[in-house]
């Protein structure tokens, strides 16, 4: 099996489908990610030859295309047949495009594997700083989508469906990425919303000790009332993100 053969003929294949794509997730989104997610996986030691197969073909069955709301690889894996790629690397590569979306935050987007979690890393990368916002708006464009109502309230969306479908403005794309959560300071509850749904599904949350920051002034956020911050730490570029943990002390305990 000639490795460097596949992925230029994946290049060639990916750019033919891609190039001329107007939604923000063209080929030079595709070519971004691609390099970068290469450089990640020289940095943790992970099967280059995965990641970048998987880089390259991450959005040809993107679901936010097609007339249903599968999540089904067809056209990427009658590609990667034609080729005759082995099917260990077959498997690996299909199951990382499956799951790499955050899709709402609706279904399972967990990486299992160093390859996985490289890739999903350089995909989110490029949803981020200035290309991100120009790639939300140059979405909502293509989806006919105003810019801004503020007759639409952000959506706690319940399913792949509602996420596709739902009456939207491009702006509240940005509010729909937030977590609304509840946090218990020794029997005052208080509901903070936060901008850590890329790394925790709501249900991680439950039980989970924080240090909120509470004589912030209320904020009104994605139509809600925010009642203090959530400490986090981050690395430069945003991939990874931690909550800062206080250990089990009891709730309401100062920070001093």
């Amino acid at each position: 099996m000639n490795k460097d053969l596949m992925i230029e003929k994946t290049k060639s294949f990916v750019k033919d489908k891609l190039e001329h794509e107007g939604s923000g997730h063209d080929w030079f989104h595709i070519e971004r990610v691609y390099n970068l997610a290469k450089y990640i996986a020289q940095k943790e030691n992970a099967d280059s030859f995965i990641v970048e197969m998987s880089s390259l073909l991450h959005d040809i069955d993107d679901w936010k295309f097609s007339n249903t709301n599968d999540t089904k690889t067809t056209v990427t894996e009658n590609f990667l047949k034609s080729i005759n790629i082995d099917d260990q690397y077959f498997k690996k590569i299909i199951k990382i495009i499956q799951t790499i979306s955050f899709k709402g935050g609706v279904v399972d987007s967990t990486q299992h594997t160093i390859e996985g979690k490289v890739v999903q890393d350089a995909d989110r990368l490029d949803a981020i700083g200035a290309i991100g916002i120009a790639r939300t708006f140059t979405y909502g464009g293509s989806k006919s989508r105003v810019i801004y109502d503020p007759n639409l309230k952000p959506i706690d969306f319940k399913s792949l469906n509602e996420v596709k479908n739902s009456q939207n403005h491009t702006i509240n794309h940005f509010y729909e990425k937030l977590l609304k959560l509840k946090v218990d300071l020794n029997g005052e509850e208080r509901q903070v919303i936060s901008g850590i749904a890329m790394h925790y599904k709501p249900e991680e949350l439950v039980g989970k000790y924080v240090v909120l920051v509470a004589n912030l002034k209320p904020v009104t956020l994605r139509g809600e009332l925010s009642q203090g911050m959530i400490l986090a730490a981050a690395t430069d570029d945003d991939s990874v993100l931690k909550l800062v943990n206080p250990g089990e002390l009891p709730t309401g305990s100062v920070v001093r």
